[in-house]
């Protein structure tokens, strides 16, 4: 595959980096990048690997934009409000650069078709904003075997982590299960900065990238905490137990995926 000129131009800046370079920028054109959730974290997501050249990127929600989304989900525009949020993604990522094929998926991701949509990609990215649809992505990731970036955001807080099969600890290991309904409050409820959506999903964009490139140390293993009001980051080594885990355990309990009840926007356990 030979580059374009204005292909060269373009990723001039990744080229130039030894850690990518033109076979890197390459790696990046072949690869396969499924988004779940085209909200808060998904819209800084699926901007910045658009931007980078991932050369198929899958979205997946089955949401409409709404004003109230537009403090936070930077990729839609005051006139798409009331269209499909994947249609919306779908039209900046394809401006933004007319390399990347965008694949949409205007469905509620569910325990009947994860397995189908995530099978050809190469990296999902969750950024879902409810714990049953991250323990729902967790679970399918880890029976199909594909490497994830979790995250969630609520008031000034985040938090990711990275799966990579065999290699640390899923997010089931970590949390166990969901927790109980109304337990925690949700973002309608206790509120979102919209910036914090940017931070952690430029974070998890960059976790796929380095995935892709195969350099650097990935989250796998630790959870990335960040307080914005205190303007500070813990990364949290996690205590592995893999041979225990009802789901990527030695003898897992759980072999079929469930769907949970849904809450909206609760997705960081705090």
């Amino acid at each position: 595959m030979a580059f374009t000129n204005e292909q060269l131009e373009r990723y001039s800046r990744h080229i130039i980096l030894k850690e990518v370079g033109a076979k890197g920028q390459k790696k990046l054109l072949n690869a396969k990048v499924l988004i779940i959730g085209a909200g808060g974290l998904g819209a800084p997501v699926a901007m910045y690997l658009a931007a980078a050249g991932i050369g198929t990127i899958g979205i997946a929600d089955a949401d409409e934009v709404d004003l109230s989304n537009l403090q936070r989900q930077i990729i839609h525009a005051t006139k798409d409000v009331g269209k499909p949020k994947v249609q919306s993604a779908k039209e900046t990522m394809e401006a933004m650069n007319p390399d990347v094929k965008v694949v949409t998926y205007h469905t509620f991701v569910t325990s009947e078709n994860i397995m189908d949509l995530i099978k050809d990609y190469d990296f999902i990215i969750d950024g879902t904003d409810n714990f049953p649809a991250k323990f729902l992505i967790n679970d399918a990731c880890v029976m199909a075997k594909k490497p994830f970036s979790h995250a969630g955001i609520i008031r000034f807080q985040g938090q990711l982590m990275t799966y990579v099969p065999g290699e640390g600890p899923c997010y089931r290991c970590v949390f166990k299960n969901p927790p109980p309904k109304d337990a925690v409050p949700t973002c309608k409820q206790a509120g979102v900065i919209g910036a914090m959506g940017g931070v952690i999903g430029s974070l998890q964009a960059m976790e796929a990238i380095k995935y892709i490139l195969g350099k650097g140390q990935l989250l796998t293993g630790y959870l990335l905490t960040y307080d914005a009001l205190k303007m500070e980051f813990r990364k949290v080594k996690l205590p592995s137990d893999t041979h225990n885990c009802a789901v990527c355990g030695d003898h897992p309990t759980i072999t079929e995926l469930i769907d949970y009840e849904q809450a909206e926007c609760d997705g960081v356990h705090l």
